[in-house]
């Protein structure tokens, strides 16, 4: 029986080794396919272009801010007393003067009202006094003594000054009474309210109610110590527009200028502080709100931009590709004075209504012939996976992604070594495809081995 299963496994080990020669025997017939895989690279490479363009270019400065109401008042009572009612509600945009608080006013009513009767009582021993000055100056100076003149006299200057007295003391005590009506002391709205009605109130109390001016609002925000050269030169020319952003950076929330630049520079951070107002018409700003600000201090008239998805970087800089009137791919060195995620202000290196190559940097050297494809209809570099394809992921980073970058050096031997890693890849892929076919025939010898084994089996004693 050993004997038997040790010829058997000969048997196999020697169809094993034949099987392995023919696979590596015909794979050597499939680099053709490869071949017309490379043969495609050649052609030209498919690019999208777009064109340099004169353009008017603001010059902004980033900084995050903080909004602020412009004017903030903490509303505490001057007068201790009861609460008798709330005229106002929670988060109501009030007017200066108007009403919010009303205190227990019985007791400075009464202090008014005496102030008045005292007053009264006063002036009416004036007018008295002043008969009898008047008498005293008649008579002649055999009658009445000048000393008793004087001291009459004397009695009328003491009383008017006890009526000016009188009259101080009436203002405060009418001052105190207005004070029991507590109002708004600036126009903006009304936060959350500290006391409710029957509540006693005293005048070193934290306070009733907070009211925050918000129309318009003040944002104070924060820029580099290098900007502030170019900032005091811009604000000695013009008021400088300042908007307020979301936190995308890209919608604008507001409008405003410009108020005021901080007489000092925060040595801990080098950083030197702003405030600007905004008029906050839709109240897209709140007072706590954490904005993004940019300021704009100049504009470049007329320069040449370029797609920033056209800047690309290499050893020596930056540069672009041009496309010349016969089709081919021109490296160029730019000078780029000013960029952003959209646009980039060339000061040399591109002239406008150059075009200037946007999508399809994987293939592409100085010189090389090109297709300008519509955006969107440039076709995919050729893989380089194992596979043979491209996942979706791949495909839509080189159709046309921002990232999509060249390098001066090293570009062409990559390009031309990417048709034979393909090629060794199609091997593999009809190596893995023959592997198939081969173990599928390779079935019914398993079942012949199955009945041998199952026969010598049911020959055993």
């Amino acid at each position: 029986m050993r004997k038997f299963f040790k010829s058997l496994f000969a048997i196999l080990a020697i169809a094993g080794i034949t099987a392995a020669a023919i696979y590596y025997t015909q794979g050597s017939n499939t680099p053709q396919r490869g071949g017309f895989r490379g043969a495609r690279m050649a052609g030209p490479v498919p690019v999208v272009v777009a064109d340099a363009k004169l353009a008017n270019i603001p010059v902004w400065l980033d900084g995050v801010g903080t909004a602020r109401g412009r004017n903030t008042v903490t509303v505490r009572p001057q007068v201790d007393g009861q609460i008798l009612s709330v005229d106002f509600k929670e988060g109501q945009e009030v007017k200066a003067g108007d009403l919010l608080v009303q205190i227990d006013p019985v007791t400075y009513q009464a202090q008014l009202d005496q102030a008045l009767a005292k007053k009264a009582l006063d002036e009416s021993q004036l007018a008295n006094a002043k008969l009898d000055l008047e008498r005293y100056t008649k008579l002649s100076s055999n009658v009445i003594a000048a000393k008793t003149v004087d001291t009459q006299r004397a009695l009328v200057a003491q009383l008017e000054a006890q009526i000016k007295q009188d009259d101080a003391a009436i203002e405060s005590a009418r001052a105190y009474l207005n004070y029991a009506s507590v109002v708004a002391p600036i126009s903006g709205r009304t936060g959350m309210r500290m006391v409710d009605v029957g509540n006693l109130v005293r005048a070193s109390d934290a306070g009733i109610v907070v009211i925050t001016e918000v129309q318009p609002i003040s944002v104070v925000f924060t820029l580099p110590q290098q900007d502030l050269p170019s900032i005091n030169r811009a604000s000695a020319k013009r008021a400088l527009k300042v908007e307020a952003l979301e936190t995308d950076s890209k919608s604008v929330l507001d409008t405003g200028e410009l108020q005021v630049v901080d007489n000092q520079v925060d040595q801990n951070t080098g950083t030197i502080r702003l405030k600007a107002d905004f008029n906050n018409k839709d109240l897209q700003l709140w007072p706590g709100q954490f904005v993004n600000v940019r300021l704009l201090v100049d504009t470049l008239d007329q320069v040449v931009v370029v797609p920033t998805a056209a800047i690309q970087r290499g050893p020596e800089g930056a540069f672009v590709y041009v496309v010349d009137a016969e089709n081919k791919a021109r490296l160029r060195n730019v000078t780029i004075t000013q960029q952003d995620e959209n646009l980039s202000v060339i000061a040399s290196g591109v002239a406008a209504a150059d075009k200037v190559v946007t999508t399809g940097f994987s293939r592409l050297k100085d010189g090389a012939d090109v297709r300008v494809d519509a955006p969107g209809d440039a076709a995919p570099p050729p893989a380089t996976s194992g596979a043979g394809r491209e996942g979706p992921s791949q495909a839509s980073t080189r159709r046309g992604a921002p990232g999509d970058t060249a390098s001066i050096n090293g570009l062409a031997p990559a390009a031309a070594a990417a048709p034979a890693q393909r090629t060794n890849r199609g091997n593999g892929e009809g190596r893995r495809q023959r592997d198939g076919d081969a173990s599928g025939k390779g079935a019914p010898g398993a079942g012949k081995r199955a009945n041998v084994e199952g026969s010598a089996s049911g020959n055993a004693p």
